[in-house]
């Protein structure tokens, strides 16, 4: 028995975690478990959510408003029941109370859609009814998203809301007449530009299913699948266990979207490994934060935030999708070079061969359950739509996993596969809802078209200064916010700085959506970190810093790629690709190095400072200062190179 100050995961052979520190900031740890005939009404109300979800995507067409309506008022009745208005209250019991806002926030959506014909004729004028229906929904989404996303977002939404009614109160280029609230309510919850808008509409098409197709790979042991695998690869090596971790998490969080949510699937067994190997606690979770931070990066899924992305720069996904490599690549290069070095500079040895599976073993038992990823990405390829090639991945995991007796769904797991998708998609549709109001804001406001004015009248015109604001903006607005609603909101505010300035659209919306999502390792609000430093049992704000410093290739991979698209495949050829990645696998080897003290034994601060500038230089699009920087790199090398002969010849 675990007490409510406690995670405990069964997939992760019952670790248990305190996590009361995380809690105060991840409000999605601190939903109901529930007991006796409510937990049966509860399963069967998810699988029923989860039903809807996959008829109005096949058999049912719904017109997209009514679609929003009906997603936003199951997902928000279903929050009220499961996340408590004060966490002292019963884990395990629902409260009258939120029963009757779960009611309230189900009884306005519906209201909608069956008046949806006489609004639709009343062309935006709304009754005093419809006020009252959409003052209600506004409130009780503000409610909803306190309780599951926490406070940052709910501060930016009611700050927005003061901003459409008191525009007069700002100086300058902010100041707007002022909304009335009857156009206010209107816009926000009876038109498709507010709550029920682009973000709701995402999350009720591709994103549902896509976290449906987590589930349902979860259950199949996909979690299982990668950590062998990852461990059959790089388990022996120096450093094992966390390069162990570097691939694994890189490998699931793109499926779950979540780095809290990874960092408690694979945490509880790659940190108490790191540990027993000799990583400082502070540094095993840092290593396990920042690769399930990374993962969200990683393409094909990426978190779900890449079909709003499309939706938004109407690109196609794949495009986003295939642009997306390099970069993550590249920081995945830094983190993994950082652990290696790491590892060398205090002589950590990997697991002995005789405790790890031979890979072959490892695909020749379990390697079907990369089919369903594989077919993702031909369907993606082929032209199917984000909806289709989710769905098709779904059937394609059921059918793969009687290939094995081990991974063979029951009908009971099929059951729990569809509860697990819509519990999990709670918190996406809450933040999404709360990220609409933002939006329907700025764009009623038009604080939309000024904000990118403001920022680069801020920057003095220079892109430089512009992409530095733009980072501090994207990681405080990325704080504590889920990956989805996270990029909504940063792109909404932060990246038409970027827009203004010419900046490629692909270019601008991944630098936002990057930074966004550093928020979950960068302190003083890591959560990621966090959760990982609950299970280390080190400080939270020494496992933020580590996070920080291995993290470093994200921090400097999305201005290179702003100055040199051809790393998002934008308008790129073969030599111009090759080039650049080139260049910035090195720069990212010299970082790691530089910033970890050690290549092949530990640097001189001279050292450091010439593995540094060397990297950064080969970053550059500038050809003659890459040509400086190689330089550097060769005399840094040769000054390393002579100082350890000197030392010993046999230092290795």
């Amino acid at each position: 028995m675990t007490s409510d100050n406690q995670y405990k995961d069964d997939a992760t052979g019952g670790v248990t975690t305190d996590i009361t520190l995380l809690k105060k900031y991840d409000k999605s740890l601190t939903a109901r478990v529930f007991e006796g005939p409510t937990k049966v009404i509860v399963f069967l109300l998810l699988i029923s959510f989860s039903i809807f979800q996959l008829l109005t995507s096949t058999v049912i067409l719904l017109d997209a408003m009514l679609l929003r309506a009906l997603h936003l008022g199951f997902g928000l009745f279903l929050v009220f029941m499961f996340y408590p208005t004060r966490t002292s209250w019963a884990s395990n019991k629902l409260h009258p109370f939120d029963l009757l806002l779960g009611v309230l926030a189900l009884g306005c959506c519906l209201y909608l859609v069956l008046n949806y014909r006489a609004l639709v004729m009343r062309a935006g004028m709304i009754t005093d009814v419809d006020m009252v229906f959409g003052l209600i929904i506004l409130i009780l989404v503000l409610e909803a998203a306190r309780r599951v996303v926490g406070w940052p977002i709910v501060i930016l939404g009611i700050l927005f809301i003061f901003y459409a009614f008191y525009g007069r109160m700002f100086p300058g280029m902010l100041a707007h007449r002022g909304l009335a609230p009857s156009v206010f309510i209107q816009h926000q919850f009876y038109s498709t530009e507010g709550i029920l808008g682009l973000p709701i509409g995402v999350s009720s098409t591709f994103i549902f299913l896509f976290l449906l197709f987590g589930a349902f790979l979860v259950k199949t042991g996909m979690g299982e699948f990668f950590l062998d695998l990852c461990n059959s690869i790089a388990g022996d090596k120096p450093g094992g266990p966390a390069k162990v971790s570097v691939l694994s998490s890189a490998c699931l969080a793109t499926i779950t979207g979540s780095s809290v949510a990874n960092v408690m699937g694979t945490g509880p067994f790659t940190i108490p490994m790191m540990k027993r190997l000799g990583y400082r606690a502070q540094f095993a979770g840092a290593v396990e934060a920042v690769s399930s931070t990374g993962g969200q990066m990683m393409p094909p899924i990426m978190g779900s935030a890449a079909f709003i992305m499309a939706e938004f720069t109407s690109i196609p996904y794949i495009t986003i999708a295939i642009g997306a490599i390099i970069p993550s690549v590249l920081y995945y290069i830094g983190i993994w070079f950082g652990v290696h070095y790491e590892a060398r500079k205090h002589n950590l040895t990997g697991l002995p061969k005789d405790q790890l599976m031979r890979t072959w073993n490892v695909l020749k038992t379990r390697g079907h359950l990369l089919l369903p990823i594989v077919s993702v990405v031909i369907l993606l390829i082929q032209g199917f739509s984000p909806a289709y090639a989710a769905l098709g991945a779904i059937v394609t995991t059921i059918l793969c996993s009687f290939v094995r007796k081990e991974t063979r769904l029951s009908f009971w797991d099929f059951l729990e596969c569809l509860a697990n998708g819509a519990r999990s998609a709670l918190p996406v549709i809450t933040a999404c809802a709360c990220a609409g109001i933002i939006i329907g804001t700025m764009t009623q406001t038009g604080l939309g078209l000024k904000a990118g004015s403001l920022v680069v009248n801020a920057a003095g015109g220079s892109l430089f200064f512009t992409l530095i604001l733009t980072m501090i903006a994207a990681l405080v607005l990325g704080i504590g916010v889920p990956t989805t609603a996270n990029y909504v909101i940063t792109a909404t505010v932060a990246a038409p700085a970027l827009l203004a300035l010419d900046v490629p659209v692909q270019a601008a919306h991944m630098f936002v959506f990057y930074f966004g999502i550093l928020a979950d390792v960068t302190p003083p609000v890591c959560l990621a970190a966090m959760a990982a430093s609950s299970i280390a049992k080190s400080e939270p704000m020494k496992t933020g810093l580590h996070s920080t410093r291995l993290a470093i290739a994200a921090f400097i991979v999305p201005y290179v790629f702003v100055y040199n698209p051809q790393l998002l495949l934008i308008d790129a050829n073969i030599v111009g690709v090759a080039y650049s990645f080139t260049m910035a696998v090195l720069a990212m080897i010299l970082v790691a190095s530089a910033l970890t003290g050690y290549f092949k034994i530990q640097m001189n601060v001279m050292e450091r400072l010439l593995f540094f500038t060397a990297g950064m230089m080969l970053l550059n699009i500038i050809f003659i200062i890459n040509a400086i920087g190689m330089g550097v790199m060769l005399a840094a090398l040769l000054m390393h190179y002579y100082r350890k002969n000197r030392l010993s010849p046999d230092i290795a």
